[in-house]
């Protein structure tokens, strides 16, 4: 029986181990804070913002992908012209992203260019 005694008696010097112990999961916690949560924080903040000051007239890309200009805006939801005469109503939380003006009529421009020389090429044949 006098193992058990030797053994007990050698387990008295981990006093200071609790407060090493304990450093690297605050460090772990102060880590994730200002690499994952702080960023989504801010990110959201400005999407929040975004979409208060969604105005008719505003060319937006939506998180689905869809380009388009806004023709009205409500509470919640906003009418988005997608082409001449097809208007859809969105979300306002999924505009991503307020696109310069000016953005669809340059990818109209092009695309009408591209049309013309595909009719030109067919035309030649």
């Amino acid at each position: 029986m006098d193992f058990f005694i030797s053994e007990a008696m050698a387990q008295d010097g981990a006093g200071g181990a609790g407060l090493t112990g304990l450093i690297f999961p605050i460090a772990l916690i102060v880590i994730f804070y200002f690499l994952l949560i702080r960023p989504q924080q801010k990110r959201a903040k400005e999407h929040k913002k975004l979409v208060e000051n969604l105005a008719k007239g505003d060319e937006v890309l939506t998180s689905g992908g869809v380009v388009g200009r806004v023709t009205e805006v409500g509470d919640t939801f906003a009418g988005l012209e997608i082409a001449n005469g097809i208007e859809v109503r969105l979300q306002k939380n999924a505009v991503a992203q307020i696109l310069p003006k000016g953005t669809l009529k340059q990818k109209l421009d092009k695309s009408e260019d591209e049309g013309k020389a595909a009719e030109k090429a067919d035309k030649s044949k």
